[in-house]
């Protein structure tokens, strides 16, 4: 795969690279074997070590990955990263820079610790428990459902209706946050630093209470005092003041300690427990007073800041470190800097003041949403005599043609009805509520400004919309009616990608002629312990942002810029125009090379205007195909619960029971079909091509069947299995807490793999108008970390390991057993922190 690669994404140097720079034939050892090693990977006789890398010679970031992965397994060579290439980009000035690392022996890394394996019996034994357990929540909420239902229908009249909703769903909603804390205390109690084997009994205690949590309605509260105290009775020691934005929580809640004042951003990560090699390992996260921790960050075990101190955006503590009280740190792995990421006053913010907001929000959802919700369902069905006929049990069956008929009009009307209503909604209450909020001005948090803010946020990051113009000339009409300021947008037919969030849509400016790939998000909000402010987010003209990246209110990039993935938008520093920005911290590389300007000529004026009517025509065919693919769902969840409906009389509360199972299997399998169909069941090819081939807008259509129904099967032998049926090439006894991949048929992962949560295997990379796929392969027993991030052309070895939220960039072959981290990431060779889970002490308890 590595010469097909560099014989495809790459056209060679230009003849000068090797003729007119010739006086400069490298005469050390060193410039002679990274030259020919280089000559080797390009294909041509010699290089000069005066030759640019990519002006010169015409290389690019995989053909350079391939160059390092050769170096280093030079017993005789030091070993070198991509983040060497660019800084570097002549075999002269790469060979002085490494140099005085010659002198020292290149000793072999510390011994990596074998992945624990277990057993199939044991893998499949705790599938079934996990099964039991599923199915037996659900029979008991289906009992719960149909009892409480029954009893709201037994009204009198409509204020009996309501009265009784507001009883039954009040109850319930007190019952299913109250579970994950009783189910806590009594299958764990206290949570302590410890280390267990996956698939043991203790795993099935934490995911059944992982499970049970973020089933929890308390997620509607996040933002909120009422989630703090929800936490604190989870067992986690949290003060007075602290404001929470994420909506991940956290699972072991005693391991965690936050101090008063600490603002937490929303997309940070702190499960206080992770997956290594085949075990659990939980331990402590400790923030102290005042802390802040910043958008798209993640925390792992054995962590700690000190009071005052702040982690930026886009930024990892791995195990062991500690940021110090008063210090600012920031990158993956955390590093210290002079950014002061609070740049927000502070204003008066009572502990009166958030007990009132969190009382008024609670009271809101009981007796205003939760009642009307239960209540006005039942009014519906019992207004509507077709809809009241078609639930009455043992009417209807499954031969009968009217079961189809009534579950074709309710599904019509459903689907078809609320997008209607959604999208009149969505382009006018917005508008009205942000005349309420004030540019630059700062307001107290949990007031009336915070919380208008806060229904801006929700009501205008509807994901259907986006996922349904996403990646096509639609996107840019929806996202200016919802506020953005896109006039002087050029049209490109792929402007923005289905990901793309905001903190309010009316502060947001693009430039003409960029384009933003999937998991952008706008923090055009900067929060403090006790104020918020909303601040314009302005990205400039000719830039491309690839995937998931958080771009800050007065983010430090100009024109003409390149943001690779998962990188750190720097708020410091000049303006850059006219460079690329790479990792965390962040670092210059080439705007572009000569790969990515192939298919240019596309874009010329008479061409750009033909491919884009070629482009928007299919991509309109795509989204009337899955609004039909979207409607057909809802039609056969209408059919599976008006059969449920008539068999209630014979089978009871089992037949409510069985109904969330079999839609949640209905809806895998459909969705399978629905994407192996798409590929006429045939595996991707590597690909590169422009944006304006057929080939990548048949790849376009593939992003758009929905995977969110996964996460129900993060944590269980059945997740692989459905990997299986998409067409990724998956091994035996895989652990997945919640790993995704885009490309499914151009992924590998080996047996017995460890696959943390928020770990991605994305097969592919688009920058401007070229578009290129390769395969991914990750090896037997290998250990992907929290928010790791593993891109396309990628291997690697058996039993290697990569830190949380790292990013292994494309063409990156990683050794057997090796240990890489960092953004972008490389080998980390000395010594690994040892939990404190994994000391002798921890794994007696």
């Amino acid at each position: 795969m590595e010469e097909e690669s560099v014989e495809v994404l790459t056209s060679g140097p230009e003849p000068s690279a090797l003729t007119e720079r010739s006086s400069a034939d490298p005469t050390e050892d060193i410039e002679r074997i990274f030259a020919e090693v280089l000559a080797d990977v390009i294909g041509v006789d010699r290089v000069s070590a005066d030759s640019h890398f990519f002006d010169d010679l015409g290389a690019n970031s995989l053909v350079m990955a391939q160059f390092c992965a050769r170096i280093r397994k030079r017993s005789d060579l030091p070993s070198i990263s991509i983040k060497d290439i660019y800084r570097e980009p002549t075999v002269r000035g790469l060979a002085a820079s490494v140099a005085g690392a010659v002198v020292v022996a290149v000793e072999p890394p510390p011994p990596h610790e074998a992945p624990t394996r277990t057993s199939t019996v044991r893998y499949t034994v705790c599938g079934v428990v996990q099964c039991l357990v599923f199915l037996g929540y659900c029979l008991i909420a289906g009992t719960l459902m149909t009892r409480g239902y029954e009893w709201v229908s037994e009204a009198p009249g409509a204020p009996s209706v309501y009265l009784r909703s507001l009883v039954f769903g009040g109850s319930l909603f007190v019952a299913l946050c109250a579970l994950p804390i009783a189910a806590k205390w009594i299958l764990v109690g206290r949570w302590r630093p410890r280390e267990f084997p996956i698939w043991s009994v203790a795993y099935l205690r934490l995911w059944t209470v992982r499970v049970l949590i973020q089933a929890s309605p308390m997620a509607l509260l996040v933002g909120n005092p009422l989630h703090v105290l929800y936490l604190r009775a989870l067992g986690a020691r949290i003060g007075p003041g602290v404001t929470i934005l994420t909506r991940t929580i956290p699972v072991c809640t005693d391991l965690l300690t936050i101090g008063a004042g600490t603002v937490i951003r929303k997309e940070a990560i702190f499960l206080c427990y992770r997956a290594h090699a085949g075990r659990i390992q939980t331990g402590r996260v400790t923030l102290g007073r005042d802390v802040f921790v910043g958008e798209k960050t993640v925390l792992d075990i054995d962590t700690a800041m000190g009071d005052g101190s702040q982690l930026g955006h886009t930024s990892t503590l791995l195990p062991g470190q500690s940021v110090p009280a008063g210090a600012r740190w920031h990158g993956t792995p955390a590093q210290p800097t002079d950014v002061d990421y609070v740049r927000v006053p502070p204003r008066s913010c009572s502990t009166l003041r958030r007990a009132c907001y969190g009382l008024v929000a609670l009271l809101q959802l009981l007796v205003l949403y939760v009642p009307l919700t239960v209540g006005g369902l039942y009014m519906v069905l019992r207004e509507v005599p077709a809809l009241d006929r078609a639930l009455a049990p043992g009417t209807l069956g499954y031969s009968s043609s009217l079961v189809y008929l009534d579950a074709f009009v309710l599904a019509t009307v459903v689907f078809f009805g609320g997008v209607v209503f959604s999208l009149c909604v969505l382009y006018t209450v917005p508008r009205l509520l942000n005349r309420l909020i004030t540019p630059d001005r700062v307001y107290p948090l949990y007031g009336f400004h915070y919380g208008i803010h806060r229904l801006i946020a929700r009501m205008t990051n509807i994901r259907f919309f986006r996922w349904l113009c996403g990646d096509s000339s639609y996107i840019v009409p929806y996202l200016r009616g919802l506020g953005y300021d896109l006039s002087k947008t050029v049209q490109t037919g792929s402007n923005f990608g289905t990901e793309v969030q905001h903190e309010t849509p009316f502060l947001v400016k693009v430039g003409s002629g960029t384009m933003v790939a999937d998991g952008l998000s706008m923090l055009n909000a900067e929060f403090s312990g006790s104020s918020f402010r909303v601040s314009r987010v302005q990205i400039g003209a000719s830039s491309f942002l690839g995937n998931n990246i958080a771009y800050p209110a007065g983010g430090r990039t100009g024109e003409n810029c390149l943001l690779a993935t998962k990188v750190m938008v720097p708020l410091d520093g000049e303006i850059r125009e006219g460079v690329g920005l790479l990792g965390s911290p962040c670092f210059e590389i080439p705007r572009t090379v000569e790969r990515d300007t192939r298919f240019d000529h596309l874009r010329s004026d008479q061409e750009l205007e033909r491919n884009l009517r070629a482009k928007n025509r299919y991509n309109r065919h795509s989204m009337a195909l899955f609004l039909g693919v979207r409607w057909l769902h809802v039609f056969l969840f209408a059919l599976i619960g008006l059969l449920t409906a008539d068999l209630y009389e014979l089978l009871g509360v089992v037949a409510l029971g069985a109904m969330l199972p079999a839609g949640l299997l209905v809806t895998t399998l459909y969705y399978v079909l629905v994407e192996r169909s798409f590929t006429a069941w045939r595996p991707l090819r590597p690909q590169l091509c422009s944006i304006y081939d057929p080939v990548f807008w048949r790849q376009e259509r593939l992003w758009k069947v929905p995977d969110q129904h996964l996460v129900v099967f993060n944590g269980t032998p059945f997740k692989p299995l459905v990997w299986r049926l998409l067409g990724v090439r998956i091994g035996r006894r895989v652990f997945d807490d919640g790993f995704s991949v885009t490309e499914r048929t151009l992924a590998s992962v080996g047996d017995d793999c460890t696959l943390n949560f928020h770990s991605k295997v994305q097969c592919h990379s688009q920058e401007d108008g070229t578009f290129k796929s390769d395969y991914s392969t990750v090896g037997p027993g290998c250990t992907l970390g929290v928010n790791s991030h593993v891109h396309y052309g990628v291997t690697m070895g058996e039993e290697s390991h990569l830190a949380a939220d790292a990013f292994l960039m494309k063409g990156e072959d990683v050794p057997a057993g090796a240990r890489w981290g960092g953004n972008p990431a490389t080998e980390t060779r000395e010594n690994p922190h040892l939990p404190e889970a994994s000391r002798p002490a921890a794994r007696r308890r």
